[in-house]
């Protein structure tokens, strides 16, 4: 009788803390979905600021001025102004100009270039004469980004006029 008593004992004992385990709190409510407002990115809409630094920058006459080398944005976001790089060789001697950013025109195409050589043709053993062939080329590249343009162009610069402006300075 006594080890039926001390059995039933220990397990009441067991069982106790057992049923007086509460149920795990309820989860937190999940948070509303967020929305995004923002439009969905499709190449050739929108360019990646990354890839416009170090652009291109020419004239109307296909000659090359110089390279973006910062954007300037304004406290709402918008892209108003661009330094460019004019000047200089690998860097040495640059001059940073501001230019709005509405003066440029962004340009998918490649820069056309045109090209002259001069061979000569005809051959001293069958006593033709060497006459001069002159042939024009025109090279475009073939790489055409989706994410960012292929230059650009500031309309009635040249190089003397854009080294004549005032420098920009980062205060």
């Amino acid at each position: 009788m006594r080890t039926l008593i001390l059995g039933g004992l220990l397990a009441s004992a067991m069982l106790v803390p057992a049923l007086a385990q509460t149920s795990p709190p309820p989860a937190p409510p999940e948070p509303p979905a967020v929305q995004s407002t923002a439009p969905k990115a499709h190449a050739g809409e929108m360019w990646r600021s990354s890839k416009l630094i170090g652009l291109s920058i020419y004239n109307d006459q296909n000659e090359k001025l110089g390279d973006i080398s910062e954007i300037l944005l304004d406290k709402s976001g918008k892209a108003d102004f661009v330094v460019i790089g004019v000047g200089g060789f690998l860097g040495i001697g640059q001059q940073d100009i501001m230019v709005e950013m509405s003066k440029l025109k962004f340009v998918d195409e490649p820069v056309r270039t045109s090209s002259t050589t001069t061979s000569t043709t005809g051959s001293a053993a069958t006593g033709t004469a060497n006459r001069p062939a002159t042939a024009t080329t025109t090279t475009t590249a073939t790489t055409k980004s989706k994410w960012y343009p292929d230059h650009a162009v500031l309309s009635g610069a040249t190089k003397d006029s854009l080294k004549n402006m005032a420098e920009f300075k980062y205060d």
